[in-house]
């Protein structure tokens, strides 16, 4: 009995081994098809996928452009939360205030469905459209129309940029609007596709404008950007002789203007390079140009003078350092930006890119005097201008709902 049972215990023993030695074959047996199937079924999507992303077309043909590495957060541009102290104002009673203006304390401002508007006593009323319905969409934009840059002339007209239509000016009294000049007309044999800012002379002679493409429209501006497109101008309209000159070529992506207090120079942000460039107008080096603020901390939209003298300047993406820059990385990358255009939408893109409003005060000579901050854009989001009024700051932003006031005396 006990030999029987040892040798049945043997057998069995010798049985169980044996169905172990079987288990982990069959384990490592299934482990080995699984890997195999996953492998194939990776590589039988990548395949298709990297060639679909061959074939398939990009909108833009990305130049790759040397940037500086992005000066450091420190100092006077150390990161704070000043700009979240702005109270937001008409909130979802307008979108897109991006310039602003006023005529005693009564605001005007342009915005993303066309409309040229005042604020009165805290009231809003639409004075004057350029295009026509409908608007709200990407699509409907080009003749919907849009009001970008907005100043105010010496007899208290306004005159305004319009991305898609020109250059008008609309009296704010009556509503009327005059064209000065149209976006049909080829200037020195180059479509203007993007106008996007301007200032104005004290006498009111002069206007000087952007157009920020002669490729892109506003509704690609992040094509723009990220193509690097080299086609951007200055340009001087003459409202006497009606003429209009070309002063500077080759920008990339030139965006707000702004004459200095003297009107010896013109101030061009060049939003893909992250600098101003400065064209003189007047004085010993009238034609000439040079490098104003280079390797700024963010993309600079548009620039309005300071009580102090100097310059307010909005940036609605920075450049962290220390941190991670998309647009320096991206730089250099042209592969990247065709793959990434390839397979997804601006409008997707978009919500890579941080929110983070900064809003810096340049001296006459173009140094940093002070900074405020919203990181996340908390309560100022995509900050298009700074304009000072007394006392205070209103803040555009060419998305926004509302439009932002900050106490000077409260930063």
């Amino acid at each position: 009995m006990r030999k029987e049972g040892g040798a049945g215990s043997a057998r069995c023993g010798g049985g169980s081994r044996l169905r172990g030695e079987r288990g982990r074959g069959l384990g490592t047996y299934s482990s080995k098809v699984f890997r195999v199937t996953f492998l194939t079924l990776a590589a039988s999507l990548t395949v298709p996928l990297l060639g679909v992303t061959v074939l398939l077309d990009c909108p833009i043909d990305p130049q790759p452009i040397s940037l500086k590495e992005p000066p450091l957060l420190t100092g006077v541009l150390e990161p704070n939360i000043k700009l979240r102290k702005a109270e937001r104002l008409w909130e979802n009673q307008l979108v897109g205030p991006e310039s602003i203006v006023n005529i005693g304390d009564v605001l005007f401002t342009g915005t993303a469905d066309g409309k040229i508007i005042k604020i009165e006593d805290g009231e809003i009323q639409t004075i004057a459209r350029i295009g026509h319905g409908p608007c709200g969409t990407r699509e409907d934009e080009p003749t919907c129309g849009r009001p970008l840059g907005i100043r105010v002339g010496p007899n208290n007209t306004l005159f305004v940029a319009d991305a898609y239509y020109g250059l008008y000016e609309v009296n704010p009294g009556t509503g009327e609007t005059k064209m000065l000049v149209s976006t049909k007309t080829l200037i020195e044999g180059q479509k203007l596709s993007f106008v996007n800012d301007l200032t104005v002379t004290q006498d009111g002679r002069k206007i000087y404008f952007t157009d920020s493409s002669s490729k892109w429209q506003r509704r690609d501006y992040l094509f723009l950007i990220m193509e690097g497109t080299d086609d951007g101008r200055l340009l001087e309209y003459d409202t006497v002789t009606k003429e209009v000159k070309v002063l500077m070529v080759g920008l990339r992506f030139p965006n707000g203007v702004q004459l200095s207090p003297a009107e010896d120079f013109v101030l061009v942000q060049e939003t893909t390079m992250a600098r101003i460039r400065r064209y003189y107008v007047s004085g010993l080096m009238k034609g000439g140009a040079d490098m104003f603020v280079e390797n700024m901390p963010g993309l600079p939209d548009n620039i309005r003078l300071s009580s102090s003298g100097g310059y307010w300047v909005a940036m609605s993406a920075v450049r962290p350092n220390p941190g991670f820059s998309l647009l320096d990385f991206l730089s250099e990358k042209p592969w990247i930006k065709r793959m990434i255009f390839k397979l997804l939408s601006q409008e997707t893109v978009t919500k890579f890119v941080p929110k983070y409003s900064l809003v810096v005060e340049l001296s006459e000579t173009g140094s940093y005097r002070r900074s405020f901050h919203d990181p996340n854009g908390v309560t100022v989001a995509y900050v298009s201008e700074a304009h000072e009024h007394n006392g205070y700051l209103y803040l555009g932003s060419f998305r926004s709902p509302f439009i932002c006031r900050l106490n000077l005396q409260h930063v």
